[in-house]
């Protein structure tokens, strides 16, 4: 698979059926970059639990609400929308809040209905959020750093264009994938081979995870788990060659 291709709905929901921590471990079996980079930082919350993960690629832009926006600021919503019909794959929206503090949200009911008719179902910003309830309603996904009352001056001003959100930088285009623990990057090179990774991890881990809930309460000898642990290791680092 190219770099530059996108992966099709079912695999896309495929990935979505692993949580973030899965996701993680099977991107590091790849030994493609170092453990410590390629997710977002604990500042990015996610502020409505949610049962499953949103896979989905990025959209992105720069938004402030400090001041009211410029005549070429107020121009850039419609070529954003424009943006994000270009096809029906599923998205995410990605906005760097340009001001010092979050203080006016580029999100409510009306912008995640907009959004979700583009098939884009969530949103991730250092900015913060509002109308709570009426994302939890349709289902719109809220990733970000504070919850806040007031629009105030918010508008775009920048748009399909690299942005730090989280201490990572997201390009347009790049894979999420989201949930409870947090925003994820997942390279474009192995997208497509990640849901038979992240297989192959969660049977290694169950070696150790199915003996010890078993033995619940009663001990292990140290030696056995030791054993354990490192079929477990052997198993999971095999997979990879």
């Amino acid at each position: 698979m190219s770099l530059n291709s996108k992966l099709t709905a079912i695999q896309l929901n495929e990935l979505a059926q692993f949580d973030t921590p899965t996701i993680c471990n099977a991107i590091e079996s790849f030994q493609i970059k170092p453990n410590t980079e390629g997710f977002m930082g604990p500042e990015i919350k996610c502020i409505i639990p949610y049962n499953k993960p949103i896979v989905g690629y990025a959209c992105t832009g720069k938004i402030s609400a400090t001041s009211p926006a410029t005549d070429d600021q107020k121009k850039l919503v419609t070529p954003y929308y424009v943006k994000l019909a270009e096809d029906n794959s599923q998205k995410i929206a990605v906005l760097e809040d340009i001001d010092d503090r979050p203080i006016g949200s580029f999100w409510g009911g009306v912008n995640s209905s907009i959004h979700m008719v583009f098939n884009c179902n969530g949103v991730v910003t250092n900015g913060g959020v509002r109308d709570i309830d009426d994302a939890r309603k349709i289902g719109f996904r809220y990733f970000a750093s504070s919850v806040l009352v007031s629009h105030a001056y918010v508008h775009l001003t920048e748009i399909n264009c690299p942005v730090k959100v989280g201490g990572l930088t997201i390009n347009p285009g790049d894979l999420l994938h989201a949930d409870i623990h947090g925003v994820l990057l997942i390279p474009g090179e192995i997208a497509g081979m990640l849901a038979k990774a992240c297989r192959e991890v969660i049977d290694a881990e169950n070696i150790v995870i199915e003996e010890c809930v078993k033995r619940k309460g009663l001990g292990i000898d140290i030696g056995y788990l030791q054993e354990l642990r490192l079929k477990m290791y052997k198993l999971r680092d095999s997979k990879r060659g």
